[in-house]
């Protein structure tokens, strides 16, 4: 989609930090974060949501946040850590994605590019 922001990102015309990447879908990490490591996981085909998505793409996206996950897991040392995928109006950006969502007990501050540098 010529307008969509993250077929853009996967057509590297705007950069993103990317932590992971293969045929079908990439990680990035979000730019405007809810909490250390707040991780998109997208279809490079472009997909609005989850009615339009394939279920193949949909279950590689799903293997990818559990493998995600665990490198969160063991890097940043979250206590929990929520997966969101919004829908019609809850959507900002409509090209399917799922956001890995780290949550902290005591709050943790960290820069973008060093969550980068421990993630990649």
């Amino acid at each position: 989609m010529e307008n969509c922001i993250f077929c853009k990102i996967v057509n590297k015309e705007i950069p993103a930090k990317v932590i992971y990447e293969d045929d079908l879908v990439m990680a990035y990490l979000d730019i405007s974060p809810i909490s250390v490591g707040h991780t998109l996981i997208i279809p490079k085909e472009h997909f609005t949501d989850l009615d339009d998505i394939k279920e193949e793409t949909l279950n590689h996206i799903m293997k990818t946040a559990k493998d995600l996950k665990k490198r969160i897991e063991e890097r940043l040392k979250p206590d929990g850590l929520q997966l969101v995928q919004n829908n019609g109006n809850l959507q900002e950006v409509k090209h399917y994605h799922l956001h890995l969502i780290p949550n902290y007990i005591d709050k943790k501050e960290m820069d973008l590019d060093e969550v980068f540098n421990i993630l990649k």
